[in-house]
């Protein structure tokens, strides 16, 4: 599968993308001459080579000339949809700014239809919008991943006054994505630079194992105090097995009663741990101790670190995140002497290199054949055989 990882180490906004999927090989020709269906005039295109920090990387620039920058998202969407560009694209594009358009709406407090974009709605970021549309329908990347953006500090100055970074926008477009403080005192990810992560990215975290086929890099426009301004776009291959990112939760115990340990792994896995296990260990003072280890999602971390400390006697957990690689699960049913019994098989690109009856299954049909369970389990693995 070929995958677009985003390392927006330094943050992300549109020109930033735009300039790093410029640098990765999109056409700069075939930009253009997409970008010419839309109804808009009155700006330029400027795509140079510039240093940050001893990277080289490409900046795209549109350079606008005055005009009329209040535009509702009506006039906004109408603008593409009445264009020439491929269909896809406009979809893209209008869902960019329709987010754009709902989070400013919950914010102010008003309507969609009433909400007047000022900084988005100006030429310039509808060109980066539109841009980072056609470039990434040009790359054909099956999926797009993005690094858990910093966000800044300090205050930025809008057309609404004086607001903290990150814009109230940003903020708002980027609930339920993990981010990151930064100690530069500026603006690192913009409003269009956080709805473009929420349109195209399905999943945010490290880079996955891939094999790298292509590096690129997008400019910003400032130089920041301790980081290269540039957005890192890297695109590769990934292997077609599952992978994902999940959370392990640990406390280390040798002062509980043992038998509450059962009901502290019911209640873990009732509210959403992947896994539960328990491991005997040795600790200090030569105690024996029991190692509780919780795996989960990374959006169920802070409900189940707390679950574990309200129903042990540890006074602390340690939590990190840790990279998964799956076989696509897939459950069949194959017939045996037993009767039809489940089983799990695992693929990896496609070919089955696991099949594990299932116990509760075997269990059933063991019972209402009076057989050992073993005697189920060895039929259907063997039936299991069969598929490929």
């Amino acid at each position: 599968m070929k995958l677009l990882y985003l390392d927006c180490f330094a943050g992300i906004s549109g020109d930033m993308l735009l300039g790093a999927l410029l640098d990765l090989g999109v056409s700069e020709e075939h930009l253009r001459c997409e970008l010419a269906k839309l109804p808009l005039s009155g700006y330029r295109i400027e795509i140079r080579r510039v240093t940050k920090q001893h990277i080289v990387a490409t900046k795209f620039d549109c350079i606008a000339g005055h005009g009329h920058d209040h535009r509702s998202y009506s006039e906004i969407a109408a603008m593409i949809f009445n264009s020439a560009l491929p269909d896809g694209v406009k979809q893209r594009a209008t869902n960019v700014f329709h987010a754009l358009g709902e989070a400013e709406a919950r914010i102010h407090g008003i309507p969609l239809e009433k909400v007047h974009f000022h900084e988005i709605g100006a030429v310039d970021s509808i060109v980066d919008i539109v841009g980072v549309c056609i470039a990434l329908r040009a790359l054909g990347a099956e999926e797009v991943q993005a690094a858990s953006p910093p966000l800044g500090g300090g205050f930025v100055e809008t057309a609404h006054g004086k607001f903290p970074i990150p814009a109230p926008a940003t903020l708002e477009l980027l609930k339920g994505i993990p981010t990151q403080s930064s100690s530069e005192r500026c603006e690192l990810v913009t409003p269009t630079g956080a709805a473009l992560l929420v349109e195209f990215c399905q999943k945010f975290g490290p880079m996955p194992a891939m094999s790298v086929e292509k590096i690129g890099y997008g400019a910003g426009a400032r130089d920041l105090e301790t980081t290269p301004n540039v957005l890192r776009a890297v695109l590769g291959n990934v292997s077609t097995g599952e992978a994902d990112i999940v959370t392990v939760i640990e406390a280390n115990l040798d002062d509980m009663n043992p038998q509450c340990l059962g009901d502290v792994m019911e209640r873990l896995l009732v509210n959403g741990a992947l896994d539960v296990f328990l491991t005997p260990v040795q600790m200090k003072k030569n105690r024996p101790g029991t190692l509780l280890t919780v795996l989960c999602a990374p959006s169920e971390t802070d409900r189940l670190a707390e679950l574990v400390l309200t129903h042990t006697t540890t006074f602390g957990v340690r939590i990190h995140e840790a990279r998964r690689r799956k076989l696509h699960r897939e459950i069949v049913t194959v017939n045996t002497s037993f009767g039809p019994i489940e089983v799990k098989l695992g693929r990896l690109a496609g070919r089955v290199v696991t099949r594990s009856p299932e116990y509760e299954s075997c269990k059933r049909a063991a019972a209402l054949a009076n057989v050992p369970v073993r005697d189920v389990y060895a039929a259907t693995a063997r039936a299991a055989e069969e598929i490929r």
